[in-house]
């Protein structure tokens, strides 16, 4: 049985307050574009452990530990801080990101930004809210649209492809912004606040709570071609909020970006 949106809601709150400390360790993954937290580690597995004694039998997607479990009928798929490096500078743009997904697909969204004092979540067919109240994407053209971005942090070779779209959409849009963090991005465009988003590689826990929330929102995301996105390997993200904008997005990036760059 699914648990309800309040007792995940509950946990990731009470997870948070493991983020919300100044007295953190900081440690490379492989190089100073990669870090991780002891803060991180903290809040995944108070997350995981909490998680499980809901759910018993479920499986775990996480970004840290090399926890990889996908083949259990429920999958949680986890972030305990996107945006790690805005974390370790004490920028505000970070969050705790949770996804239960059944049968391969999410169900259950649920963002919470501490320093911001946001909580995003979102069931399917339920709709997405922030705070308690409803949100929805904006009705903005691509002209008038906001396009948020970033240029491949961890593969940088993939940067200069990355710079031909956005500025191809620069050009046609009303302004680029960079946050740092796909989950607040995604929340961000759920409920109106900017239109256009694409990255080149993102995990599935960047982006698994995140998608549902968008969508429950209004908005459109997917990878090359309209697929869906993977929730057990990296994806190119490409979201909008309307079709038509999507469309839009979606042909420039495949303009300069016509298959996926990478398999892992």
């Amino acid at each position: 049985m699914t648990p309800s949106v309040d007792s995940i809601k509950d946990i990731v709150m009470r997870a948070s307050s493991l983020m919300m400390t100044k007295d953190f360790a900081i440690e490379q993954k492989g190089d100073c574009t990669n870090i991780v937290t002891s803060s991180d580690i903290a809040v995944q597995r108070f997350l995981c452990n909490e998680l499980r004694a809901l759910l018993p039998g479920c499986g775990f997607i996480c970004e840290e530990d090399e926890m990889h479990d996908p083949d259990k009928d429920y999958v949680w798929v986890i972030d305990p801080i996107d945006g790690t490096a805005n974390y370790a500078r004490g920028i505000d743009h970070c969050a705790i990101s949770v996804a239960l997904c059944h049968g391969g697909a999410p169900v259950i969204g649920v963002i919470y930004s501490p320093q911001r004092k946001e909580m995003y979540w979102s069931e399917k067919g339920k709709g997405a809210w922030c705070n308690g109240k409803p949100i929805h994407v904006s009705a903005r053209p691509f002209e008038n649209s906001l396009f948020c971005t970033a240029m491949s942090t961890y593969r940088k070779e993939f940067a200069g492809v990355c710079n031909d779209v956005i500025m191809e959409a620069y050009y046609q849009c009303n302004d680029v912004r960079r946050f740092g963090a796909a989950s607040i991005e995604l929340c961000f465009m759920a409920a109106g606040i900017i239109e256009l988003y694409f990255e080149i590689r993102l995990q599935p826990w960047d982006y698994a709570a995140g998608m549902l929330i968008l969508e429950e929102a209004g908005g459109k995301i997917s990878s090359l071609g309209g697929a869906p996105l993977s929730l057990t390997h990296p994806d190119l993200v490409c979201a909008a909020n309307s079709p038509e904008n999507h469309r839009h997005l979606l042909s420039i990036i495949e303009k300069h970006i016509p298959s996926i760059p990478y398999e892992d």
